[in-house]
């Protein structure tokens, strides 16, 4: 999990909802001027989470992603975004040897899951409404994961604290982030509710995975596919370019990935 924390002295201006069973924040800055379109893009973002709530929902018996895992709909009955999810999930199957998976392993047999897609896609996705608005800093996030916005080059950029997965009290690290997207993977707030798809099973030798990219669709996905290799998590991650990630392992020691300019390098490995 990851927490925003404010640059300098800069007032900041906070919003919160309650959607798809996660707080959604929103932390801006710089809001002068543009308070009545800030307003409308906020309600425009809520509304698009709760319709993609409506869509993607596992926990909704109504949503279409249900409807569609019990076999009452088949794919091309369904909304165009279940198709663009899908094949991100596709994509991220293939580059990840299959530890990253829409579809889990169950004792019944495959069950249908896109929400390791979801969440990065739809922040992602709603953040293009708040980049629309002039002269205005925004950090959204959805459960700690976040898409970050400078409007200028001087705006400071927002600080990213990473959490410290033994103890989700203390920050073990802090990364500045202008425009881009953060998202961390673990067992520290939800339990051991990633698996590998490969086998069903959780990972083992790892405690959190956070990455940096430009998008957090990406991001997202990154996070997971890597926590789910478990021990395999730091070799992974450098062959995907144009991140930077920070591996834990369970008794708190650290490595960096910086892969952001085709050239992998690791920091912090024995």
């Amino acid at each position: 999990m990851t927490a925003a924390a404010d640059p300098g002295t800069v007032a900041v201006h906070r919003r919160v909802e309650m959607i798809m069973g996660m707080p959604i924040s929103l932390a801006v800055r710089r809001t002068d001027g543009v308070r009545a379109g800030l307003d409308a893009a906020w309600a425009e973002v809520v509304a698009d989470l709760r319709e993609i709530d409506r869509i993607f929902s596992t926990y909704r018996n109504d949503s279409i992603i249900s409807r569609l895992g019990r076999g009452e709909i088949v794919l091309d009955q369904c909304p165009p975004e279940v198709g663009e999810v899908f094949g991100i999930g596709a994509e991220a199957n293939r580059r990840s040897g299959g530890s990253f998976s829409i579809m889990l392993p169950t004792d019944d047999g495959p069950r249908l899951d896109p929400t390791g897609v979801v969440k990065g896609w739809a922040v992602e996705r709603v953040s293009q409404l708040l980049t629309e608005l002039d002269d205005v800093d925004f950090c959204l996030s959805a459960g700690g994961d976040m898409v970050c916005h400078t409007a200028t080059e001087q705006s400071p950029p927002w600080r990213i604290g990473i959490e410290d997965p033994r103890d989700p009290t203390k920050i073990i690290a802090v990364v500045p982030v202008s425009c881009g997207a953060v998202a961390t993977s673990g067992a520290s707030r939800r339990g051991e509710h990633i698996v590998d798809a490969r086998t069903g099973r959780p990972p083992t030798g790892i405690a959190s995975v956070t990455v940096i990219a430009d998008s957090l669709t990406r991001a997202d996905v990154d996070a997971t596919a890597a926590y789910a290799l478990g021990c395999d998590a730091v070799d992974w991650l450098a062959r995907q370019s144009g991140l930077l990630a920070l591996v834990v392992e369970p008794d708190g020691h650290c490595i960096t990935v910086d892969n952001r300019t085709g050239t992998p390098k690791i920091i912090g490995r024995p």
